[in-house]
């Protein structure tokens, strides 16, 4: 019984898909072996921090943390931030600051630091009574009054602080489940690193540390862990691959080869904060700030100083 000839099946042509690359991956730069230069840089960077913060006498607490009011203003036409200043100079008012928030000149936010005798509401009425003065009745309308007691401001920068170092270390600990310890204690090094660094840079240009820095920093908190990730697991998945290479030759392929997808992700969250730094008005400006430094860090950083530390482990454990 002759068979019927089965027909023979057609070679299905492959597809090559081509993806944007900024920096090919095979680029071969030694990011390892500058990581003893890198090392001294970031000390740097953190001891002119701290040497700033110690010159301050501290962080330049807002109201959140230090304890005050605000008063937010709006005039019926635009006014110099310098004449709202002369008309607030009163012996019962001090460290005022007047911030412009936008609307051509017409909208201003009016902070004094602690509490002066009387209470707060003595404070919002010294502040109403000054405008008043100077400017006359009518001429503009009280959109909101807020008061921070000492007391609350303790406990506000009590719970900052721990949302930052809780935040910390659950980021730490979700990659030393993921992957390894090692690769733990270097993202939790690193994120220390992140945000030590940031608020040496809020120290230096002397910006404000209220709750909405406390959101930037846990904001670069979770951005730089999840660069972090990025390049450990490529890490991870190369030992996997590459058995016979020592670690440092693995880390340098790993980077290299995430390096253009760092850099675009990176540079355009960058690029975003950047823009709101310079055109989001006076409200964000300093938020904006502590993103872009925070964004600038945490990208190095997860090259410079969490897969160094990692390397660093695996020798002492090899030593052994």
């Amino acid at each position: 019984m002759a068979t019927r000839p089965t027909a023979r099946a057609e070679k299905v042509p492959t597809v090559e898909h081509r993806f944007f690359e900024l920096i090919p991956p095979h680029l071969g730069i030694d990011f390892v072996g500058l990581r003893f230069k890198m090392l001294i840089l970031s000390w740097t960077l953190i001891l002119i921090g701290l040497v700033s913060i110690y010159l301050h006498g501290g962080l330049n607490y807002g109201i959140d943390f230090a304890g005050g009011t605000m008063v937010h203003v709006k005039f019926a036409a635009p006014t110099p931030t310098g004449d709202i200043r002369s008309a607030l100079s009163r012996p019962e008012l001090r460290e005022v600051i007047v911030q412009d928030v936008g609307q051509g000149g017409r909208e201003f936010q009016i902070r004094v630091l602690g509490a002066a005798e009387g209470g707060s509401t003595a404070v919002a009425d010294a502040i109403k009574g000054g405008l008043r003065e100077k400017f006359g009745e009518g001429t503009y309308d009280v959109l909101r009054v807020e008061t921070v007691g000492p007391k609350v401001g303790k406990d506000l920068w009590r719970d900052a602080t721990l949302a930052v170092l809780a935040a910390t270390l659950v980021m730490a600990t979700y990659i030393a489940l993921r992957f390894e310890i090692r690769f733990g204690v270097g993202a939790a090094v690193a994120l220390v690193h992140d945000v030590l660094i940031t608020l040496g840079a809020l120290s230096i240009a002397n910006m404000e540390f209220d709750l909405t820095t406390v959101a930037a920093l846990l904001t670069v908190v979770g951005y730089s862990v999840h660069d972090t990730v990025i390049v450990s697991d490529r890490i991870r998945e190369n030992m996997r691959k590459m058995r016979r290479e020592n670690l440092a030759t693995i880390m340098n392929l790993s980077i290299n080869e995430t390096l253009s997808r760092t850099l675009i992700t990176s540079g355009t969250a960058i690029l975003v904060t950047a823009a709101l730094f310079v055109l989001g008005g006076s409200v964000i400006h300093i938020f904006a700030f502590a993103l872009l430094v925070g964004f600038v860090v945490g990208t190095y950083s997860s090259i410079y100083v969490a897969s160094p530390i990692v390397l660093y482990l695996e020798g002492r454990k090899s030593a052994r």
